[in-house]
């Protein structure tokens, strides 16, 4: 390793979790902030369940792209980032759900479930964030020495599913504008790609 390429490491070391917290935390007073001063347009309640599902699905698909930049710098202290946001990305999609359930539909259970069944993109959503809940209970240290590595790599699999899930969520869930959820499945799709095409790679002895 270069001199140059130690310097980059130790900075990226020293300022990627202090970054990425601020990236995770400091959107929410301002979705707050912007709901309260009523600075979400016409139907505030739709926009900010649209603008808490961006957050999730950024940090899903940013959790995803770490194993893939491990690979290519050597860099296995990455890691921990990859669990940090996968729990980022939890936090937003129960923060997702939270306005979906409370400010959409108060508490009325009978609908919420009528539309999880009804709408195609709403099951998807719901799908995927259920599939996020064992991937967050099992995100420490102490669950992978439980389960085993091998057990543990099996269960976080379905991280791929949950990402497709949320992607095709966001297609249906938007109808017009396509632009956004587009870019987010074309991301989401290289990143599962490169994790295909890494494994099929012939290893040299």
């Amino acid at each position: 390793m270069s001199p140059e390429t130690s310097r980059a490491e130790r900075m990226v070391r020293r300022f990627i979790r202090p970054a990425l917290w601020a990236l995770v935390v400091l959107p929410a007073p301002v979705l707050i902030a912007q709901l309260l001063l009523d600075q979400l347009g016409a139907d505030p309640i739709d926009k900010l369940e649209r603008l808490t599902g961006e957050w999730a699905l950024r940090f899903l698909i940013a959790s995803l792209a770490v194993t893939p930049l491990m690979r290519l710098t050597g860099w296995g202290w990455l890691v921990a980032q990859r669990r940090f946001l996968g729990l980022a990305a939890f936090f937003w999609a129960f923060g997702h759900l939270s306005v979906y359930t409370v400010l959409d539909w108060f508490f009325d259970w009978q609908e919420i479930v009528k539309d999880v069944t009804k709408h195609l993109y709403i099951t998807l959503g719901m799908t995927a964030f259920v599939l996020m809940v064992p991937l967050a209970l099992t995100s420490t240290k102490a669950s992978i020495r439980k389960l085993g590595g091998p057990r543990w790599n099996r269960l976080h699999s379905l991280v791929y599913v949950s990402v497709i899930a949320a992607c095709l969520h966001f297609v249906w869930a938007v109808k017009k504008d396509l632009g956004e959820p587009i870019l987010y499945g074309g991301v989401a799709a290289a990143l599962l790609a490169f994790r295909v095409l890494w494994r099929a790679k012939p290893r040299t002895a």
